[in-house]
């Protein structure tokens, strides 16, 4: 099998996990925004997810002889590493339920408002575990002033939501009362009222952005609607995720390394590839429990669904594949990377570029934690 073994191909690895990772939520975003169930959109992302590790077991895991130090892919099957598998399964667990949520949060809360949120939190918890699961191979000094700087934005992207909120409610008060609503009557029907009023004028000019013209047609046209819902929901079901997605790291560091003397004598440590391929088959197995359940019982008032209508629903179908090719060798490059260089440093590098927002602070963020990575012996 391949292995990365140099810091530089460990940074290169974190570099393209960067690109991968940093590109399918705004892809999935846009068709939520577009009007396709969530359910649907995750379905074709799970599949395509599941597909990318089998490729990269198939490919990267079985390069090179298989020993028995160092065993491939297809060899690691037959063994009895039960105990990392199964800790490779629970990480696998943990992020399907954190991937799910933030479908979820993007739609309450705002794509960079989630995804700064989540990311801080998974560096806070995330990295402070795999740092020591790590026998603290990463620079102490780079790493943790990074970890503080992501617990500030944490509170920030709190602070954040919570202005937003308000303002988009203020925007949208001052257009019901223009629209002739009383104060007393009930938000939600105030806002039915103003969505039925955009579609009666028929106009096709576009609203401008921000305004509360743009928040009624986004309404309109969303699969997720917002209108009338608590700000708060967004904001619970984001920390709900963000704390998912700090244990499926350090989960996988444990399935990889087995640091807790798990496996029986003699038995080779799980190889990232093998673990990966478990990894994303409990992900998958849990991804599809729930939106199936979900097409028959959707959450949050969206409109029931079929598996007939699930497997008719073309619209946005190859850019949901193309999400979940992105998300899944997005994290196979990043535990390649952090195999190497330590997963304390790829958790921190891979959250500091969400959404592709390519701005000065975030890149000199990226390398200088970068900084950060060690080697493992």
């Amino acid at each position: 099998m391949y292995l990365v073994e140099s810091k530089g191909g460990a940074i290169a690895c974190m570099l393209l996990a960067l690109l991968f990772l940093g590109t399918w939520p705004a892809v999935l975003t846009l068709l939520e925004r577009r009007g396709r169930l969530p359910q649907h959109t995750y379905l074709d992302y799970t599949l395509t997810n599941l597909l990318a590790a089998v490729i990269i077991a198939f490919t990267f895991g079985e390069i090179g002889k298989s020993t028995p130090e160092q065993p491939n892919f297809i060899a690691q099957l037959s063994q009895d590493n039960w105990p990392s598998v199964m800790f490779a399964m629970a990480g696998g667990v943990v992020l399907s339920l954190g991937n799910l949520s933030t479908q979820y949060a993007w739609a309450f809360v705002g794509l960079s408002v989630t995804e700064v949120i989540t990311a801080s939190i998974t560096v806070v918890i995330g990295t402070t575990l795999n740092y020591f699961l790590d026998d603290k191979i990463n620079r102490a000094e780079i790493l943790f002033p990074g970890v503080g700087c992501f617990l500030i934005a944490v509170c920030l992207g709190s602070a954040v939501h919570s202005s937003n909120a308000a303002d988009n409610k203020a925007k949208l008060e001052k257009l019901r009362k223009e629209a002739g609503f009383s104060s007393t009557v009930n938000e939600t029907t105030a806002y039915e009222g103003l969505k039925d009023l955009e579609n009666a004028n028929g106009t096709t000019e576009k609203a401008k952005a921000g305004t509360a013209d743009f928040l009624v047609e986004l309404e309109n046209r969303r699969a997720i609607k917002v209108f009338g819902k608590s700000t708060f929901i967004g904001l619970a079901i984001t920390f709900f995720a963000g704390i998912c997605f700090s244990l499926f790291s350090p989960a996988f560091n444990l399935a990889t390394n087995d640091q807790w003397h798990t496996l029986k004598e003699g038995v080779p440590k799980l190889s990232v590839y093998t673990a990966f391929f478990y990894f994303s088959v409990s992900c998958f197995v849990l991804a599809l429990i729930l939106n199936i359940i979900f097409l028959y019982r959707p959450v949050l008032d969206l409109p029931r669904s079929s598996f007939k209508a699930y497997l008719n629903d073309w619209n946005g179908r190859g850019w949901a594949f193309l999400a979940g090719f992105l998300c899944g060798f997005g994290n196979g490059l990043q535990f390649m990377g952090g195999q190497a260089a330590g997963y304390a440093a790829a958790d921190a590098v891979q959250h500091c570029l969400t959404h592709l927002d390519f701005d000065v602070i975030t890149t000199g963020t990226s390398t200088f934690l970068m900084a950060s990575s060690g080697h493992r012996k």
